[in-house]
C-alpha cells in the first residue's frame, strides 16, 4: 500500500512502523487508540503475514533489510512482520550494534564481538578498528584499548598484550611503541625498567652501548654515570680502576698507564733517572765471573794440549818397538846397550 493520498494520520502510521493488531501484542510502538484520538477515524487493519498469529501492520509489504551496523530487532513487529528475518518494517526500526560488537553486512540478526585487539567505542558500528601501537586489548567484545604500562611497550597495531623492555632499555611513560636505550653513563640492570641507573665509580657506558663496562688495564674512573674512563697519569699507578691514581715512589718506575710500580733487580740494579744502572756489586761479581771464566777457558786449553801430545806418544810407540836387524859390533848385537867398562 502507498502512503502517498492517504489521509494525514494514515500516512503518518505508515511512515512511523504503526502497529496494529486484534489481540494483545508487544510491544507495540504507537496503539492505535492514540491513532484514533488523533484523526477520529479507526484505520482498517491490513493482515500481513499468515504465519505469524495477530500479526497486523500497515502497508509493511515493502520492509528493508537493517543496514550494517544494526540488526532486526526481534522484540518488535516492526521485524517480527517481515516476511524475513533481518528485515524491518523501516530502518529506524532495526538495533543498532552496541559499543565492542559490528555488523559489516546488511540484513543481519545479529551484531558480532570485535576480537582480541581490536575494539569500536560507538554504536552502529560496521566495523571494528585495530588497537593503536602502544595499546592492547585481550578481551573480544572490547569498547577501548589498554595502553601499555611504563616498562612495556607495543609496537604493532591490534596487539593482544605488551612487551617488557629488554635489559640495557626503558620506558618511563604509558603507551610506549618502543624502548629507548639508556643515554651514556647510565643503565638498565632489569627487563621491564622505568628508568635507568648510573654506571658505579670503576665503570662506563657510551650512548650507543647497553651496558656499564668495566675500566680497561691502566684506566681508572671514580665518579658515577660517567661515558669513558681516563688514562693512569705518568708516575703514578692504578691497581683498581674505581681508585684515585697512587704516587709513584721515588725508587720504582710508573708509566702512563701503570697497575703497579716497578723496580730494578734489588742488590744487582740500582735506579739511574728513567733507567736502571749496575750496582757496584753487581760490577765486582762480572769481573770475578769473568776471570773464573777466563782461567777456566786456559786450564780447558791446556788439558786438550796434554791430550793431544798423549795420543801423539802412543801414535808412535809401535814404531820405536820395531825390531831391527841382527848385527855384532865388538861381538855384540847391534841393539845391545855399550856398558862402560871403566878403563
Amino acid at each position: 500500500m502507498d502512503c502517498r493520498g492517504v489521509l494525514p494520520a494514515i500516512a503518518a502510521a505508515c511512515l512511523l512502523g504503526v502497529v496494529v493488531t486484534q489481540t494483545t501484542l508487544s510491544p507495540a510502538v504507537i496503539s492505535t487508540a492514540l491513532l484514533e484520538n488523533a484523526t477520529g477515524v479507526t484505520p482498517t487493519p491490513v493482515i500481513f503475514s499468515s504465519t505469524t498469529p495477530g500479526c497486523f501492520a500497515f502497508n509493511v509489504s515493502n520492509c528493508e533489510p537493517c543496514a550494517p551496523g544494526s540488526q532486526s530487532d526481534n522484540n518488535t513487529l516492526l521485524c517480527t512482520c517481515c516476511s524475513e528475518p533481518g528485515l524491518c518494517a523501516f530502518p529506524g526500526a532495526c538495533l543498532p550494534c552496541k559499543k565492542g560488537f559490528y555488523q559489516p553486512l546488511t540484513g543481519q540478526q545479529n551484531c558480532l564481538p570485535c576480537g582480541r585487539g581490536f575494539y569500536t567505542n560507538f554504536t552502529g558500528s560496521p566495523l571494528c578498528h585495530p588497537c593503536p601501537a602502544g595499546s592492547f586489548n585481550n578481551n573480544s567484545g572490547g569498547e577501548s584499548c589498554t595502553s601499555c604500562s611504563p616498562g612495556f611497550f607495543s609496537s604493532t597495531h591490534s596487539s593482544t598484550s605488551c612487551a617488557p623492555c629488554v635489559q640495557g632499555r626503558f620506558c618511563n611513560s604509558s603507551g610506549c611503541t618502543q624502548c629507548q636505550v639508556c643515554p651514556g653513563g647510565a643503565e638498565a640492570l632489569q627487563s621491564a625498567a622505568k628508568d635507568c641507573t648510573p654506571c658505579r665509580p670503576g665503570m662506563h657506558k657510551a650512548p650507543h652501548q647497553t651496558m656499564c663496562q668495566i675500566c680497561g688495564s691502566g684506566l681508572y674512573q671514580i665518579h658515577w654515570g660517567k661515558e669513558s674512563c681516563d688514562v693512569c697519569p705518568e708516575n703514578h699507578y692504578c691497581p683498581s680502576p674505581d681508585v684515585n691514581p697512587i704516587q709513584c715512589p721515588s725508587d720504582a718506575f710508573c708509566p702512563e698507564g701503570s697497575l703497579a710500580p716497578g723496580y730494578c733487580m734489588e742488590t744487582f740494579f740500582r735506579k739511574a733517572g728513567e733507567t736502571c744502572e749496575l750496582a757496584p756489586v753487581t760490577i765486582a761479581l762480572l769481573v770475578i765471573g769473568g776471570g773464573v771464566a777466563l782461567l777456566f777457558i786456559i786450564l780447558m786449553v791446556l788439558r786438550r794440549r796434554r791430550d793431544s801430545d798423549g795420543e801423539l806418544t802412543v801414535a808412535r810407540a809401535p814404531l820405536l818397538r820395531k825390531e831391527r836387524p841382527q848385527g855384532r859390533y865388538y861381538g855384540l848385537p847391534c841393539d845391545t846397550e855399550p856398558v862402560y867398562a871403566g878403563w
